[in-house]
């Protein structure tokens, strides 16, 4: 096999508009966010694949007709999203490739965007899990002739650096070599051994639990005042939305409390989905980290319990700093 570069990139971009190749999709048995609103698309244009949609293992390859920007779609079918872990998403990535690479299509530009971080999981965790999967389908061969460039797309601005960022201390170089050995021997360089590694121990690192609001006026606080301050303090990093997913996701969101070292539930606005996941926390004995914005009240059932009012980002995150540390 001669030696390739691939070229990888993060860019912020809505990936229905963004013209490429073909765009990569997941189908974890029903339609969710990105795939729901290709299938709608498709469905307006006449092009009906419902009934055509892969089984987990599967893949189904559609031309898209000019209804959206990239030039064809890929359904990968994966387990329900409950089962859609750290390992799962790894070989998602893939079996994607290895997939083009099996249905011998020439490609030169692959567009997709990140899994995991939409419905609880550590985006750097799940980014870096996907990722290792490329790698593994492209450093043993299975990947589309002619392929020249893979983009990564985020729709959310704010984190669109942060991907980035970890993007390149994983490939420094900004591409993907086709020999093994540069990411899976030899060196104990540290961004190998994160993707030696990335979605194989993923489930069994220490983690805390965020339970939290998904609302728009809530997303600095996530963004900028609990997820770096967990990060920084060598945890992993999840929280789910109640609201939008039931089932086998309430099973995932239960195991990964009952698992965490600590919950972090931010009070402020009285959600009950936050009250609900405080409960369970503490009826499965974890140690639980109260939040409050100063200028929110207290329901009754915490109102004798320890909480860290906040009224500034950086007042959140020196106070959940210190209470971490104290933690440890």
């Amino acid at each position: 096999m001669s030696d390739r570069k691939i070229t990888v990139e993060v860019i912020g971009d809505d990936a229905i508009t963004y013209g490429s190749d073909i765009l990569i999709l997941k189908y974890a048995q029903n339609l969710y966010g990105l795939d729901k609103a290709v299938v709608t698309l498709f469905e307006q244009v006449g092009l009906s694949v419902k009934d055509e949609l892969p089984k987990n293992g599967d893949y189904l390859i559609v031309d898209t007709q000019d209804s959206i920007g990239p030039s064809k779609v890929i359904f990968i079918g994966t387990p329900s999203l409950g089962g859609f872990g750290y390992k799962e998403i790894r070989e998602f990535g893939r079996i994607a490739f290895s997939s083009l690479f099996e249905a011998g299509h020439s490609i030169k530009h692959i567009s997709l965007t990140i899994h995991g971080s939409g419905y609880g999981l550590d985006e750097q965790e799940a980014f870096s899990s996907q990722l290792a999967g490329i790698i593994d389908a492209i450093t043993s061969g299975q990947f589309p002739v002619g392929l020249q460039r893979i983009t990564f797309l985020e729709r959310v601005a704010r984190r669109v650096p942060v991907l980035q960022r970890l993007l390149n201390n994983l490939l420094p170089n900004g591409y993907i070599e086709t020999d093994p050995q540069l990411y899976f021997e030899g060196s104990e360089d540290s961004s190998k051994r994160m993707l030696r590694e990335a979605g194989y121990t993923s489930e069994n690192k220490p983690h805390i639990f965020v339970a939290m609001p998904f609302k728009d006026d809530m997303e600095d606080i996530w963004d900028y005042g609990i997820q770096p301050t967990v990060k920084t303090a060598g945890y992993i990093c999840e929280r789910a939305d109640l609201s939008s997913f039931t089932g086998d996701v309430m099973d995932w969101v239960r195991n990964r409390i009952k698992s965490a070292e600590i919950v972090i539930a931010d009070l402020t606005e009285s959600n009950p989905n936050v009250y609900l996941e405080v409960g369970y926390a503490w009826g499965s004995g974890i140690p639980t980290i109260l939040l409050i914005n100063s200028e929110s009240e207290l329901k009754f059932d915490v109102r004798g319990q320890r909480c860290l009012k906040y009224k500034r980002i950086k007042d959140l995150e020196r106070s959940l700093k210190n209470e971490l540390d104290g933690l440890k």
